[in-house]
Parts: structure tokens; C-alpha cells; sequence
């Protein structure tokens, strides 16, 4: 085959997998099957990251640190929001995944819809607490009055609105444990459309339209991820999805409900310590000022924006993890997660060249404020020095939980970033005094000391023999 042969190919195969036309991944080529799953959850992952990037572009130029501040505390406590989300999200992959490599579609289904359930109800939760105490937890991470006054009401948005964040991530872990990931590509792009039309309007408004500042942001958040769940649902009752959803699904099954509960709380427990991390190294940073908050908020978007396409791929390698298992094809499973993860490496390898070198230009792309610059700057190219093991350490940790071994990982992040990580940022930090730059160190060192543990682990082999 020559060269125009194999683009054509490519090509023909890139189309493919933005179709998604290809649900059945345990038989066949492995690098054809990581690919047809990659393509669309990398765009998938990709466009997640945008909303982040966006508001935060917008929010900047209304040249206020305190707005840029208020969004990073924000999202520290959302981080929360997201633990559950990811986690229920997996335990949703892993079991429709797994009855899909069984082909049983129609107990696909009903797991689906009990895990929607179980996000709905724990969503309702966090609502309450966003309406009643979105300043007291402002306060309690350590936000000045000013920063309370700028933008207490974008917390309020995104807190109470999180049922829009909890069904985005949730419903499109269904379509991707149901090989589907077309589809939850396909449903950001037109969320993220909405986000960043009406993310100017209504930050400095148009027309008869107010300018509700860093708080349209928010608006804008929730309705384009809101519209991307009201598509998520039409795919499902239409039967355009592998999982066809009826009203007769939507019987509470507790017995399901424990399940998803099961395989889903190593997962939410995994995010929830991980996340619990950062929201102590967000205080930690806070005692160093605005200026320094906004530029770890600014460079923790750059960073987002990079990661969350490799999480794509972690993603398809727990699909294929959970079907190829479901299918009694163990080894099949292995190989393909130490593909991918070699394919994870190499992307991240070539992110971490860019920060190391770029990292001032793309921090001005958002803010012309220098000390905000230059706090970001040392914030991305430090953490960069974490990207190789992180590759191989993604992956792994989202293999563990396509299994639907989800204590390991969550053992591994309690140890990592608990044990590990937030004592040795405060140490840096505060007791030797490097400042932030400390704390940016103890992420690099914790994510890649992570990474060597679970891919040990992983080695032995008796995620293998969960039952889910």
C-alpha cells in the first residue's frame, strides 16, 4: 500500500469513527477498535474542555482577578459535582458495557436508567446547598469579601444548575460503555455552540439584554449543557442509540440501584478524594492572593483543556476493557488498555514539549495582567513534568474501573493524593516557602508516583476476575 493509499485509508477510518458506526469492539483489529472508540471520545473529551476555556476567556476580559478568582473557587467546589458525576458515569460504563459484550441490550437499558436515577437524586442534593450556602462555602474557601461581591452569584448558578452537568457526563457514559461514543461527541458539540454564542451576550450583554458579568457565564453553561441533555434524551427514546430507553425503563429497580451504587462508589470515591485534593490546594494558593488564584485558575483550564481529550482515550480503553470481559476475552482486554496507554503517552509527551516552551504566550492569550502570567506560567510547566507517567496512568486507573474494579484506584488516589500530595504541597508551600510553585510540584510528583503504583498493580492481573 502507498503512501495516498494509507491517507486514504486514514481518512476513510477517521470518517468511520465520527459516524460511529461500529459498536461491537471485542473481535477484530485492537488498533482499529481503540481507534474507532478514541476518535469521537478524544472530540468527545475535547469539547467538554471547551466550556472551561470559554468562560473563563470571556470572564477575563472583563479585566477583574477577583471574577477570574471566584470561577477557580468555584470550580473547586464543583469539583465535587463532578466526583459523582464521573463516578456514577463509570459505574454506568462498566455495566452497560459488560451487558453489551453479553449481548443482552435490553439489561443495558435498565442499568442505564437506574443509574440516572441514582445521579438525579444525589444532583437534587447538591442543588439545596447551592441555593442556601453558595456564600458561606465562598467563605470557606478562603474568597475576600471582594471576591464574594465580584461573582457569588456564578457559584449559585453552577451549584444549583449541576443537574445539567450530572446527566451530561452520566448519559454519555451510557452511550459509551454501549460503544456509542459518536453520540456523546456529537451532543457536546452543539452544547458547546450554545456556551460560546451566548457566553458575550450575556456577560457584557446585547442589545435589550443586561450584562450580567462573570455570572452570564454561568447562565450560558447551563443552558448549552442543558440543551445537550435534552439531545442525550432524544437519542435514547428514538432508538438511534444501541440502548433504547421506553417509559416502561424508568421503574425504580433498587436492586440495580444497589448495583450502580456498588461499582459506581470506587469511582465517586476515586474523583471525591482526588477532587477533595484540589480543593485544599486551591486554599493553600488562596493565602498568596488574587493575582496568584487567577493564574492557577487560568493555567488549571490550559491544563483541563489538554487532559480531558486524553481522558478520551482512557475512556475507550475502559469500553473495551468491559466489553472484551463481558465477552471472556481477558487477554484481548490487557493488550488493548497497554496500547492505548503508549498512544496516551506519546500525545501527552508532545503537550508537555508545548508547555515547557509556550507556556507564557498561551497564558497571555487570556490575560495581560503579568504577575497572573507569570504565576500560570510556572504552574504549566511544572505540572508538565508529570505528563509522561500521567499517560500510562490515566488509562490504567480508567481500565481498573471498565472492570469494574473500582477499590483499587480509589485506594491508590487516597494514598497518592491524601497521604501523599496535600502534605507535601503545604510543605513546599508554607514550611519551606517556595510558594505556589510548591504546591505545583507536589502535583507533579503525587500524579506520577500514582501512575507507577497502578501500573504495577495492574500487572498482577486480578481486576481479571471482578464480577459486575
Amino acid at each position: 500500500m502507498n503512501f495516498f493509499s494509507r491517507i486514504q485509508s486514514f481518512f476513510r477510518l477517521f470518517i468511520k469513527a465520527i459516524k460511529g458506526d461500529e459498536q461491537n469492539f471485542t473481535e477484530g483489529s485492537i488498533n482499529r477498535a481503540i481507534f474507532l472508540l478514541s476518535v469521537p471520545m478524544i472530540l468527545e473529551m475535547a469539547m467538554e474542555s471547551v466550556f472551561a476555556v470559554v468562560d473563563i476567556f470571556f470572564v477575563s476580559r472583563l479585566n477583574n482577578s477577583d471574577a477570574v478568582a471566584v470561577i477557580g473557587l468555584t470550580e473547586s467546589l464543583l469539583a465535587i459535582v463532578y466526583s459523582v458525576a464521573w463516578g456514577i458515569s463509570m459505574g454506568a460504563t462498566a455495566l452497560v458495557a459488560r451487558r453489551v459484550g453479553e449481548k443482552d441490550n435490553a439489561g443495558a437499558a435498565v442499568a442505564g436508567v437506574q443509574a440516572i436515577w441514582t445521579g438525579a437524586a444525589f444532583s437534587v442534593l447538591i442543588s439545596g446547598a447551592g441555593i442556601f450556602f453558595y456564600e458561606d462555602l465562598l467563605r470557606l474557601m478562603g474568597a475576600s469579601d471582594a471576591v464574594i461581591a465580584s461573582g457569588s452569584g456564578f457559584t449559585q448558578w453552577m451549584l444549583t444548575g449541576n443537574m445539567t452537568i450530572m446527566m451530561l457526563f452520566l448519559i454519555n457514559g451510557i452511550f459509551r460503555g454501549a460503544g456509542n461514543a459518536a453520540i456523546a461527541m456529537r451532543v457536546l458539540w452543539v452544547a458547546n455552540l450554545f456556551n460560546i454564542v451566548l457566553d458575550p451576550i450575556l456577560i457584557f450583554g446585547l442589545g435589550p439584554i443586561p450584562a450580567f458579568g462573570v455570572e452570564g457565564a454561568a447562565i450560558s453553561t447551563n443552558i448549552g449543557r442543558g440543551i445537550g441533555v435534552i439531545i442525550q434524551l432524544y437519542y435514547l427514546f428514538s432508538g438511534k442509540s444501541i440502548v433504547k430507553l421506553s417509559a416502561q425503563n424508568f421503574k425504580i429497580d433498587w436492586k440495580i440501584i444497589w448495583q450502580v451504587v456498588e461499582v459506581s462508589a470506587g469511582g465517586t470515591g476515586q474523583f471525591l478524594i482526588s477532587s477533595a485534593s484540589w480543593v485544599f490546594l486551591s486554599r493553600i494558593i488562596a493565602q498568596f492572593g488574587s493575582t496568584a488564584i487567577a493564574g492557577y485558575t487560568i493555567a488549571l483550564r490550559v491544563i483541563v483543556f489538554t487532559i480531558l481529550p486524553s481522558w478520551g482515550m482512557a475512556n475507550a480503553a475502559a469500553t473495551l476493557v468491559g466489553q472484551n470481559l463481558g465477552a471472556n476475552q481477558p487477554e484481548r482486554a490487557e493488550k488493548s488498555v497497554w496500547k492505548t496507554g503508549f498512544y496516551n503517552m506519546v500525545f501527552l509527551a508532545l503537550i508537555m514539549i508545548v508547555f515547557l516552551f509556550f507556556s507564557s504566550p498561551i497564558l497571555r492569550f487570556f490575560t495581560s495582567d503579568t504577575q497572573v502570567v507569570n504565576y500560570g506560567t510556572q504552574c504549566l510547566q511544572i505540572v508538565a513534568l508529570g505528563y509522561l507517567f500521567y499517560g500510562y496512568g490515566m488509562v490504567i486507573t480508567q481500565s481498573f474501573n471498565g472492570a469494574g474494579d473500582t477499590k483499587t484506584p480509589t485506594l491508590l488516589n487516597l494514598f497518592g493524593f491524601w497521604c501523599f500530595q496535600i502534605p507535601l504541597a503545604y510543605a513546599l508551600a508554607i514550611y519551606l516557602d517556595w510558594g505556589p510553585n510548591g504546591v505545583y510540584a507536589a502535583i507533579a510528583i503525587a500524579e506520577s508516583a500514582i501512575a507507577v503504583a497502578g501500573i504495577i498493580l495492574f500487572r498482577k492481573g486480578k481486576w481479571k476476575t471482578v464480577k459486575v
